[in-house]
């Protein structure tokens, strides 16, 4: 039961309300914006917090996105923001994770007094830098992966600072699909405060209550289920393939090139501490990770492992603990590359912890899944669109079920880009977009399927990929067999994990993606399920003199 005076009621009723003010502020901004990134992808989150900075409810979006918010909000809140205002930021040293994600916080004040923040982060298909899509593979520092915004006020006082917006649209290779998606993004912080308004109208100074009280609720609860799992320090180690630029140096080997992350998790009764030591420095390339992005990828994971359905909020986050070493790959100090860091890196933390967690409660983690989230960017040279997209894979076996096939994994959740609307919007024609058999690992539980993407650039375009598990495979567990790595080619020819290269019009890029691992000795498979997979088309006979990654 809650320390405050709302009954459990009560409590309930107002819980709901909060979270569906931070839903429908998501649906006002996906309705609105202009991008497919935002409009079909939904590549963006919605949440509250209260005047303190702790997050009260968010929308089921994001989960790399949501673990970091608090950071953008505590650095709006030593700005002094006043009512009426917006803050705009990116910057990942200063309250962001990386460039493209665009984050608007506003104090919320329905009667002048500012009671709490409404919080929208978007990603943004373009934000300048060295490559159209701002995700170039070979950045160094950070300047390179464009505008780099501290929190700013872009709305003082209810009007729009045209100036601040005339700077961030002269830094952008798409301006008008920059400021529509950015009044979407105002427009969803409006709907906040509209509605929270309206919550107090109703409910008078128990809303505000309510803020304290399902914080409250939810530490309870989450320190409940830590209390369940087994005490102890449980290890885990596991690495990226590259950075994008080590691999490519003079004399280096770029099969040998590894980059590891390696935690040990201590759970002590209802508190849990997250250990980095022994994580690699931080690297020259951009699979440097800032702090808040790693937190992301822990707080995921713990929820994961105990009761997703609990209320997620600051409450959530209070009995867990990191330690990350500074200047280390998920601690890097400026002027570090990190914009690969939030997409790819944070699928390795995720890994790791997940690995981790496997020793205590084996039965809850799931086989590899496919660690990666397959980032493809599009754009033409002379600035006329920049497409993006990150491309499902395999979901690892669980336990007790297989793995789920072409679905996004860990720390993203957005859609695809339905093959109608991407046509519609780009010079892009897709030629193949499908699952991959035998891309799932065997076992008693099958991986989940990889899937192809093949789209064909139908004007000069410069691609950039950032991509994970093309030579390390998703681990199966418990017997079970690895999925499927992935693969990336240019016209049929394959390319590195992570690259950016100038294109003519008529290539064709293909994309790959991994199989999740397979879970349980393939033995004991039911020969029901086998005879499925044959007729489903999930796996397919190698015929004589090519090998199962012919197929």
């Amino acid at each position: 039961m809650s320390e405050t005076d709302v009954d459990a009621v009560t409590l309930e009723i107002l819980r709901n309300q909060l979270e569906s003010v931070a839903e429908e502020m998501g649906q006002v901004l996906i309705t609105g914006s202009y991008s497919p990134n935002i409009k079909e992808r939904q590549d963006c989150s919605t949440a509250l917090f209260d005047a303190e900075g702790r997050m009260i409810a968010q929308a089921e979006h994001i989960p790399v996105h949501l673990g970091a918010m608090p950071e953008a909000v505590d650095a709006v809140r030593e700005r002094d923001p006043k009512p009426g205002d917006v803050f705009v930021l990116n910057d990942p040293f200063d309250g962001g994770t990386h460039l493209p994600d665009v984050t608007l916080v506003s104090p919320l004040a329905p009667e002048e007094e500012i009671v709490g923040y409404a919080v929208s982060r978007a990603h943004h298909a373009d934000v300048g830098g060295m490559t159209p899509g701002s995700m170039p593979a070979g950045a160094r520092e950070i300047y390179q992966e464009g505008l780099r915004l501290p929190p700013t006020r872009l709305v003082a006082g209810g009007d729009v600072v045209e100036d601040v917006m005339a700077l961030i649209l002269a830094n952008v290779r798409t301006p008008d699909e920059r400021r529509a998606d950015l009044r979407a993004q105002i427009a969803a912080n409006e709907r906040a405060e509209e509605r929270l308004g309206d919550l107090i109208d109703e409910h008078g100074e128990l809303v505000l209550d309510a803020f304290d009280a399902v914080i409250d609720y939810s530490r309870e609860r989450i320190a409940s289920e830590i209390r369940d799992l087994p005490d102890g320090t449980y290890t885990a180690r596991d690495v990226l393939e590259g950075d994008g630029v080590l691999e490519h140096e003079s004399g280096v080997d770029p099969e040998s090139v590894e980059i590891p992350i390696e935690t040990s998790v201590t759970v002590d009764g209802d508190e849990i501490l997250v250990d980095f030591e022994g994580t690699a420095d931080q690297v020259p390339g951009n699979l440097n990770a800032p702090l808040a992005v790693a937190k992301s990828a822990v707080y995921f994971v713990v929820r994961c492992v105990t009761d997703p359905e609990i209320p997620p909020n600051q409450g959530c986050y209070d009995p867990v603990t990191l330690r990350v070493p500074e200047g280390s790959l998920l601690n890097p100090e400026l002027p570090a590359a990190v914009v690969g860091g939030n997409v790819e890196t944070s699928q390795r933390v995720t890994d790791v912890v997940l690995a981790a967690f496997g020793e205590a409660v084996p039965n809850r983690v799931p086989a590899g899944g496919q660690g990666t989230m397959n980032n493809l960017i599009v754009g033409s040279r002379t600035g006329s669109f920049t497409y993006y997209e990150t491309i499902g894979g395999g979901f690892g076996a669980r336990p007790t079920k297989d793995g789920m096939d072409g679905v996004q994994v860990g720390m993203t959740n957005t859609l695809n880009t339905p093959v109608e609307a991407l046509e519609t919007a780009y010079p892009l024609h897709v030629e193949r977009y499908g699952l991959r058999p035998n891309s799932g690992g065997d076992g008693r539980f099958r991986g989940g399927l990889g899937l192809e993407r093949s789209v064909t650039v139908q004007e000069d375009a410069t691609v950039s990929l950032l991509t994970e598990r093309r030579r390390i495979p998703p681990a199966g567990l418990a017997g079970g067999k690895d999925g499927a790595v992935g693969r990336n080619l240019v016209d049929g020819e394959p390319v590195a994990a992570k690259t950016s290269v100038d294109v003519d019009a008529g290539t064709t890029v293909t994309v790959l993606t991994p199989g999740g691992g397979g879970h349980g000795d393939p033995a004991e498979r039911d020969p029901e399920l086998r005879e499925r997979d044959r007729l489903d088309e999930k796996v397919e006979e190698a015929q004589e003199g090519e090998t199962v990654d012919d197929v």
